[in-house]
């Protein structure tokens, strides 16, 4: 991790004073102040072990005859660049994410493990923390706490109250994620209000999720100690969030992007900053791969008239202020943990350099570290608990010949309605029709093995495919599979158990794309370069084939989402999110 500072004050005031020589000095920095609001030209900084300890135009007197000086030659310097929110137990494992955000200037993730917890437990949250050591990056986990979604439907693992007291005890947690569900604080929930209390019991940061909050409700939840939301898509909702004196992640992630909508109007309105930072909330490999981190959070802002040290800030200090930090972190000062970036162009974020506790891991956009991947454990690459289907296993029996069902419209890959249709019956298989552009989707428990499963239908998906399956849904993880007939569906179900997890495109008995996912079913052991490759060709070749949306994957992803309305389907039903009830497929017998 990092120093402890009452071991190491000693030493850095020494230095700082000139009675012990520095490890290193940056000389000719044009430094970016995020204290003052200011640039000033031609200071040295002072580096000892991993914390600065000087900094000023003259830092002569803390050079040593070992003491390495690194002339800057007038460019930018600034605090590295930080993630305050974001999902990183999907796609990649945390070495290979590292091996990008690390480009960008990254050198801090508080990462929210939802996932790999909803799979695999407790035994899944603490693999995933030790995934996370020994890289090039300070990891700040928090303990998931959306976990579940609706207590009356969701089916993913959780942890105890006892788990999560034993989770504030480990060395690199520092509170619980995103409190997913709102009501439950403001009905009171007992588990919540128990997890709640004894964060609080334990000086812990805990992140707010409002989305859809306003008014009594929004105070009720902010009264109870959640002080931070990364789900404000305007401007209003971001002004109401400040004025109760919440802190504000402005997401631009693969998922949402809220920047161009709310960065404009902050400056209009002379809104302050303080509280304002920038999250991704969770990036795919090709958007990590291609448009940037948090460095083109920065980018953007200043594109969109923000001031470059103000967006500098939003992306360092003021973070480190909310999580109670700042004391160590998110600055260039005395004392402070020495991560620094060098900027080639500071209002283009081109990044020259990466110091991470006063050692060089970046330069000329190549990592100097070695970034070794631990070993995954055996039994986390065993999580698809399904045993060898048929098509039998996807068919919706009738004995009639037509039948009226319920059905899944999607508006968006995310965003569905509730309908219904009149299908044809074929031997007693309630049928998909291509015309009618009406899927059949199975939801089936992979990770129990309880052999579970729900069979609908799916409308607007379009793509001329035979099956779309994939083992990661957020915060559920059941297996979906999306068909034209039962065959191919078959065939990616048991592609999928066959690889243990990940998202398959299949026609006529042949794989068309494909992305495993080795751990947990929604992580991939791969290289970036190939998950970034295999995630393309799986949007690519559903794109290609027909599919109405964008970002095809999303949809296996959303489906059983219960967070939104309208219409979801998981293993045990379909469920109508709005009534908080679960709905039949077959809806009348014609």
């Amino acid at each position: 991790m990092h120093s402890k500072f009452s071991s190491v004050f000693s030493e850095i005031n020494s230095v700082a004073i000139g009675d012990n020589p520095a490890d290193l000095i940056l000389e000719n920095c044009s430094l970016i102040n995020v204290y003052t609001n200011e640039i000033q030209e031609k200071i040295q900084i002072s580096i000892k072990n991993d914390r600065i300890a000087f900094v000023g135009v003259d830092a002569s007197h803390t050079r040593g005859p070992k003491t390495k000086v690194l002339d800057i030659k007038n460019k930018h310097v600034c605090p590295s660049f930080v993630d305050p929110h974001i999902h990183i137990d999907h796609f990649l494992t945390p070495a290979e994410f590292v091996k990008k955000s690390l480009l960008c200037g990254v050198t801090s993730l508080f990462p929210d493990s939802i996932d790999i917890v909803s799979v695999c437990g407790y035994r899944g949250f603490k693999e995933f923390l030790r995934q996370t050591e020994n890289l090039p990056m300070r990891f700040f986990h928090t303990i998931p706490g959306g976990l579940p979604v609706d207590r009356k439907f969701s089916h993913g693992k959780t942890l105890s109250i006892e788990e999560e007291k034993d989770a504030i005890g480990l060395r690199s947690v520092v509170g619980l994620g995103e409190v997913f569900s709102w009501t439950k604080v403001t009905k009171r929930d007992p588990k919540t209000i128990k997890s709640l209390k004894q964060m609080h019991e334990n000086d812990c940061i805990i992140n707010g999720h409002t989305a859809g909050a306003s008014g009594k409700k929004l105070n009720s939840y902010v009264s109870s100690g959640i002080l931070s939301c990364h789900e404000p898509i305007n401007f209003d909702q971001v002004l109401e969030r400040l004025r109760l004196g919440m802190w504000i992640m402005i997401r631009e992630g693969s998922i949402r992007r809220d920047l161009k909508d709310i960065i404009p109007l902050v400056l209009s309105h002379g809104t302050y900053k303080n509280r304002l930072m920038f999250c991704s909330d969770g990036l795919d490999p090709f958007d990590i791969s291609n448009i940037g981190h948090i460095d083109h959070c920065v980018r953007e802002s200043i594109k969109l008239g923000m001031n470059p040290i103000d967006a500098i800030s939003m992306a360092s200090k003021n973070c480190f202020d909310y999580y109670k930090m700042g004391s160590e972190f998110g600055g260039i000062g005395p004392g402070k943990i020495a991560d620094i970036l060098i900027l080639d162009d500071y209002k283009k974020i081109k990044i020259n350099k990466v110091i991470l506790g006063g050692k060089i891991v970046v330069s000329n956009g190549k990592i100097l570290e070695i970034i070794h991947s631990p070993k995954i454990p055996t039994w986390i690459q065993k999580t698809v608990k399904l045993p060898k289907l048929t098509t039998e296993n996807f068919i919706l029996t009738s004995k009639n010949n037509t039948e009226t069902v319920n059905i899944i419209s999607m508006k968006t890959e995310i965003v569905t309605k509730k309908d219904t249709t009149n299908l044809s019956v074929k031997d007693s298989n309630v049928m998909a029709s291509y015309d009618k552009d009406i899927w059949k989707v199975t939801a089936m428990d992979r990770t129990f093995g309880s052999k579970t499963k729900t069979i609908g239908f799916l409308k607007n998906f379009g793509a001329d495919v035979g099956a779309f399956a994939s083992t990661w849904s957020f915060h559920e993880n059941d297996m979906i599979v999306i068909g034209s007939n039962e065959k191919d569906m078959a065939d990616a179900a048991n592609k999928l158990v066959k690889s243990q997890g990940g998202l398959i495109v299949v026609k006529n008995g042949k794989t068309l794309a494909s992305l495993p996912f080795q751990m947990g079913g929604i992580i991939s052991t791969d290289s970036i370069d190939k998950v970034t490759t295999n995630f393309t060709k799986i949007n690519d070749v559903l794109l290609d084939s027909g599919c109405k949306f964008k970002k095809p994957h999303l949809i296996p992803l959303f489906l059983p989402f219960l967070a939104l309305p309208d219409i979801r389907i998981m293993y045990s039903g379909i469920v109508d999110v709005k009534a908080r009830k679960f709905i039949p497929t077959i809806q009348t017998t014609v």
